[in-house]
């Protein structure tokens, strides 16, 4: 009887360990108690970082130079997903390759586009007339700013907890932000009107264009996944001639050969055209350097901007 009831004991407390094993395993914080968030570019994940602190542990899928529109997850960036507590992403068809993934996720955790609290009167549509946005939000810096608060939004919502820390957080960075928008704004301003136009290799610089008021071309359209023929590199050269333009601009994320070509093009007609420099456009610098910060790369975008064309 004694032997039984040993039995029924230690079976109950492997029940038991079982039990809470299963419930450890389903809420996914780590054991200091941080929330998990997975995010994909790395603009987010500076976002995150500001506005989480010490209580998130980020994982950013994208690295400095990474292409997001062509992108595609990993084994090991769905089990990233999949592990984590939260997940942020841009939305407006950025990831590209990832929008069924993010819709089965959205099922079962918190699964939140940065891009979704900015009004659709704001956003600019796609080059090709479709009915998309151009999802590269974060070149109006006004508009990262409202994908902060997204970001602040849904971590208190998460974790109600520390919501102050939320807010204190997001006013800290919201505020640096505020200044990169007025740094941006005089920087650009300071260029001759009939000199402010930035040519790049795809079309990822439209918002920074409305917001500072300096034309923007790109051989490319919008996304990196469309296609460029010797029709746009010729009419893209021959606008460089025909307006005396003396800079064009590669992309850290983009290949140099396309841009290339409209530079060649535009020297066999007798029109001097450098490369004023890389940008960071779909891809921060690298990590532990100023460009590997929001902040810092768009500071280093407007700088370069600026010498190359003032």
């Amino acid at each position: 009887m004694k032997k039984t009831k040993m039995f029924f004991l230690g079976l109950s407390i492997v029940v038991f360990l079982l039990s809470a094993c299963t419930k450890a395993s389903k809420d996914s914080k780590p054991i200091d108690g941080k929330i998990k968030v997975t995010t994909t570019i790395g603009m987010i994940k500076d976002i995150v970082d500001h506005v989480g602190g010490n209580y998130v542990k980020t994982i950013g899928l994208m690295k400095s130079g990474v292409d997001p529109h062509l992108y595609k997850a990993s084994q090991g960036d769905i089990k990233k997903l999949e592990d984590a507590d939260m997940i942020f992403y841009n939305g407006l068809h950025l990831e590209g390759k990832m929008v069924d993934i993010f819709e089965k996720l959205a099922k079962k955790k918190a699964t939140v586009p940065v891009s979704k609290n900015i009004p659709e009167t704001d956003l600019r549509t796609w080059d090709d007339g479709t009915e998309g946005h151009d999802p590269h939000i974060w070149f109006n810096v006004k508009h990262w700013i409202t994908a902060t608060e997204t970001v602040r939004d849904a971590l208190i919502k998460f974790d109600s907890k520390h919501k102050e820390n939320y807010v204190n957080n997001a006013d800290e960075y919201i505020e640096k932000l505020k200044e990169l928008d007025q740094y941006t704004t005089e920087k650009i301003a300071s260029i001759p009107k009939e000199s402010r136009v930035l040519v790049t290799a795809h079309d990822a610089f439209g918002y920074f264009g409305d917001a500072y008021e300096i034309k923007v071309m790109g051989l490319q359209g919008i996304s990196t996944a469309s296609e460029y023929g010797a029709k746009d590199v010729s009419q893209l050269r021959d606008f460089l001639v025909d307006n005396k333009i003396k800079a064009v601009f590669v992309e850290s994320s983009v290949p140099k050969k396309a841009i290339n070509a409209v530079v060649e093009g535009a020297k066999k007609k007798g029109h001097e055209v450098k490369i004023g420099g890389e940008l960071y456009s779909d891809a921060m610098g690298k990590e532990g350097t100023d460009e590997g910060t929001y902040i810092g790369m768009v500071k280093h975008n407007v700088d370069t901007i600026v010498n190359a064309l003032k």
